[in-house]
């Protein structure tokens, strides 16, 4: 069954268009408590399930956040309310406090016009597959409420943000501290802005935290970890030592040493993979994805660490990590997953494995990042016609085969299709920043003409 609202991670778009309605989210959280009481969820008789509902600083929240909590309560699901809370945040305190299922409502790294649902399990993890099926299966059906005396309550979970800080902080050695850091913190004006800077001051740093006012509307406005000028400037600014950066929800981050050099998601990755190596703590390889940087995996093999690529999302890492049995993965975005400390990606968790390497091996951000220089990479989307595969092009092949064999095992190319839009997405990087452009432009026209051929041929009667 092909899902039509569910996407990688979780249900998307533009408020006050379908499907982020009233009306739809209405139905959803309806759907949604109906596969919860339907299924076993290891219940004491005459219990009923309940399910925390977080959000981010978006206006749209609280107007989405009802639109929930009515539809769960029609369906005989209890509520609970944590008010603003990252993601991950979310899924700690549904396992924490054994609730059948966590929601969140975010866009993520989006602007403020955008929102979205997405559900975690009682075990912290997204929802299966075939769980986010039966939801939408059940969007069909008409909405009937339960009987008065069945219907679900609403309550606040008042020490939420409290509990989520001790969490974090138990993640980092308790033989360790930050004090003598001075850190910046950029919480996009999202839902780690009463969070991430406690964690940061309780473990000992000096803290300088932006982005900490959100007003509904500049969340993620040129701030966080998708806009990382606004962190460099202010540790250049504020004379820090580093700088962390996190998107709107708390599940992406960036890092900056003290000059301001960023550091992205593959870099990072890299860091904490070596650290834990070389103190026996890396159990199994690295997942990254098809987009990781080339520089990354041959960093790893340098170290004796295997790599494995998993298609882009962070969904997909997951999956990779669950199968080969390993620990740690994640994106260049900023997306890390360190599996022995969470269910899931964790901005403010995975800068503080970043921070355990630096504080116990005594050196910088800087010189733990010397030894690995992320190669030039470019990418060119070209707009096909719709159906149009790449791969049964003669003409493409031929390209990618020449340029795959002149940057040998110095670089590497990747064509593949958007999943939203019509494109293909021309990608190449390697040592050399002249070879990477060249190829890069001289694959995405090749690309391009045979597009064009193949509009001329469907425009063409038989």
């Amino acid at each position: 069954m092909t899902r039509k609202y569910f996407g990688t991670d979780g249900i998307r778009g533009r408020v006050g268009e379908a499907p982020i309605t009233p009306e739809f989210v209405i139905h959803l959280g309806y759907s949604a408590g109906k596969v919860l009481t339907s299924s076993d969820w290891h219940l004491s008789k005459g219990e009923r399930p309940a399910v925390l509902i977080g959000k981010d600083t978006r206006i749209s929240g609280y107007m989405l956040e009802s639109a929930l909590q009515a539809g769960l309560s029609a369906a005989g699901v209890d509520v609970l309310l944590s008010g603003p809370m990252p993601t991950p945040a979310v899924a700690y305190l549904t396992r924490a406090l054994r609730l059948q299922a966590g929601i969140v409502i975010s866009a993520s790294h989006n602007p403020f016009e955008d929102n979205g649902i997405k559900f975690f399990s009682a075990l912290g993890t997204k929802l299966p597959d075939a769980t986010e099926q039966e939801i939408e299966a059940g969007l069909n059906a008409p909405l009937k409420a339960m009987p008065s005396a069945q219907l679900g309550k609403a309550r606040r979970v008042n020490d939420a943000r409290g509990r989520y800080i001790e969490f974090c902080k138990s993640t980092f050695p308790n033989h360790l501290d930050l004090r003598g850091l001075r850190i910046v913190v950029d919480c996009a004006h999202g839902a780690t802005y009463q969070i991430a800077g406690p964690v940061l001051h309780e473990l000992g740093a000096e803290v300088v935290a932006i982005g900490i006012h959100p007003d509904g509307l500049n969340i993620n406005h040129e701030c966080g970890a998708t806009h990382g000028a606004t962190l460099q400037e202010a540790v250049r600014h504020h004379q820090a030592d580093i700088g962390v950066a996190l998107d709107g929800d708390g599940d992406r981050v960036i890092m900056t040493d003290g000059e301001g050099v960023l550091y992205d998601g593959d870099q990072l990755i890299y860091l904490i993979a070596k650290h834990r190596k070389q103190n026996g703590l890396l159990k199994g390889g690295v997942a990254g994805t098809l987009m990781t940087n080339l520089a990354i995996e041959n960093g790893l093999k340098k170290l004796d660490i295997s790599f494995a690529r998993a298609n882009v999302g962070d969904r997909y890492v997951l999956e990779l990590l669950q199968i080969k049995n390993w620990q740690l993965g994640g994106e260049g975005s900023g997306h890390i997953i360190c599996l022995d400390k969470h269910t899931t990606g964790d901005g403010i968790i995975s800068a503080l494995q970043v921070l355990y390497a630096i504080r116990d091996s005594g050196k910088t951000l800087a010189e733990l990042a010397s030894d690995v220089t992320l190669y030039p990479q470019q990418l060119i989307n070209v707009r096909v016609p719709k159906g149009f595969d790449a791969h049964n092009s003669l003409a493409i092949k031929t390209a990618q085969t020449e340029a795959e064999s002149d940057l040998d095992t110095t670089g590497r190319v990747l064509l593949r299709a958007s999943g939203t839009e019509p494109l293909i997405r021309v990608m190449v990087e390697g040592e050399s920043g002249q070879k990477v452009k060249h190829w890069a432009e001289k694959i995405a026209e090749v690309v391009r003409n045979a597009a064009a051929e193949r509009s001329v041929e469907k425009a063409v009667p038989n």
